[in-house]
């Protein structure tokens, strides 16, 4: 399997595109093919573990590269959590991503990715992984790393702009003389992304160190992410739900668009997904697009589901490639809606009330993707699901108001927010970036 770039760079290798994350000619890698599913397998789904469907997934991209011994030790180490399929009203389920160990989705790829890159670094020099996040992208990579030999990791995060409870995950690992440092970036996501793509742009620090990604750019957390896809079908098959292609309609919680663009990805294989909402929050420039043709980044607005607050999506270029810049047959697999505040709140509040579900804000925009108007016209009696992308008590500072009592919180969790606070905050400055890298 080659990968190639989205702006038409030369081919790569998986190996190398896992460690640049990055392509030299700034664009995306994407895999040269996505090897099809046989009927035969998609019809053995049900019978099919997580681990299983997560090394026949993977296997296509890694052939040649990862001895088969080697991606099935990765895969069974790094998805050692389940990931459950719940009814939460008829015909809408949840696919619950946050039974990890930072109780988010980015467990999933953040874990192989790392286990990945542990398994092929050869040689003393250390890899540098560099990371922007908007919440919860930086504590996965933080806790899928944390140990790891011939590593460092540096996550820069918007000062103020996450949770305490992710604030407290990001840093927790600040105080320890070890291989993980977190940043508190004075701006927002889209200013942390930029020093991400400056330093990876800058040919000096390039060949200075080995340095690469850990955002869904790099198609190492990018393609473990169609897993859970073919899981909920498998588990949907379970309970005796899937018969066609047009059974299923998956409600994607948006914000650098990785997450569905893995969808997307999956349906391209076989997977029988009759349509994909792109649920955002105000930050809705795919939306936008999907509606007027016009792809307008903007500067990111701050809401409550914070972990979606982007207004230059990275991986939109992945989107185009995938459609060939053809806008109808992107509107054909894709819908497009935005929720504001005042529906993630409302959204909370009713179906906790009315179905015993809770939800954390940004669970509660995939949820909308289904059972608001739109979202209930474009199913026509489908089996909808959703990605629960995180769990409740992470966003408890806002839950708890809205509901009206205390969000349990998981040990693992209530540790974090005890323990004692390393807080390093740093100017949006390149210059500053490169000093502490260099350092």
């Amino acid at each position: 399997m080659r990968f190639l770039t989205t702006r038409l760079g030369p081919p790569a290798s998986f190996t190398t595109a896992l460690y640049e994350g990055l392509a030299p000619d700034g664009g995306l890698y994407v895999p040269e093919t996505i090897e099809p599913w046989t009927a035969g397998e998609l019809a053995r789904l049900p019978r099919r573990t997580l681990t299983e469907i997560g090394l026949r997934a993977l296997r296509p991209f890694t052939r040649g590269e990862i001895d088969p011994a080697t991606l099935e030790a990765v895969v069974v180490e790094a998805l050692n959590f389940p990931i459950p399929l719940v009814e939460v009203e008829p015909g809408i389920f949840a696919l619950e991503l946050f039974h990890g160990p930072t109780f988010a989705f980015k467990d999933v790829g953040a874990r192989v990715m790392a286990r990945l890159m542990a398994s092929q670094h050869r040689g003393d020099e250390p890899l540098t992984v560099l990371v922007a996040t908007s919440g919860d992208t930086g504590s996965a990579v933080a806790h899928a790393f944390h140990r790891v030999p011939n590593t460092r990791v540096v996550i820069l995060y918007p000062d103020g702009r996450v949770s305490p409870t992710q604030e407290a995950q990001l840093t927790m690992f600040n105080g320890e003389r070890g291989n993980v440092r977190a940043y508190a970036v004075a701006g927002s996501f889209d200013d942390c992304h930029r020093l991400t793509r400056e330093a990876y742009a800058n040919p000096d620090l390039r060949r200075s160190m080995r340095l690469t990604s850990a955002n869904s750019v790099n198609v190492g957390r990018l393609l473990p992410q169609s897993v859970y896809y073919f899981h909920a079908i498998a588990q949907l098959g379970q309970v005796g739900r899937v018969g066609q292609v047009s059974d299923v309609v998956f409600s994607t919680p948006s914000g650098n668009f990785g997450n569905l663009t893995a969808g997307l990805m999956a349906k391209r294989a076989g997977l029988p997904i009759a349509r994909f909402v792109a649920a955002t929050n105000a930050n809705d420039v795919v939306p936008m697009y999907l509606e007027t043709g016009r792809f307008e980044p903007r500067p990111s607005l701050a809401t409550l589901s914070n972990a979606m607050d982007v207004g230059h999506p990275s991986n939109f270029d992945r989107m185009l490639w995938l459609y060939g810049s053809d806008l109808d047959a992107m509107r054909r697999d894709v819908t497009g809606c935005r929720f504001s505040d005042d529906d993630v709140r409302a959204t909370i509040r009713r179906v906790y009330e009315d179905r015993g579900y809770l939800l954390d804000p940004h669970s509660a925009i995939g949820y909308l993707g289904l059972a608001g108007q739109e979202g209930r016209e474009g199913r026509e009696g489908r089996a909808g699901i959703f990605l629960a992308t995180a769990h409740p008590a992470k966003f408890a500072e806002i839950v708890e108001p809205i509901i009206g009592r205390p969000v349990e919180k998981p040990p693992a969790l209530a540790a974090a927010l005890n323990g004692p606070q390393h807080i390093i905050r740093i100017r949006a400055s390149l210059d500053r970036l490169l000093g502490m890298l260099d350092g």
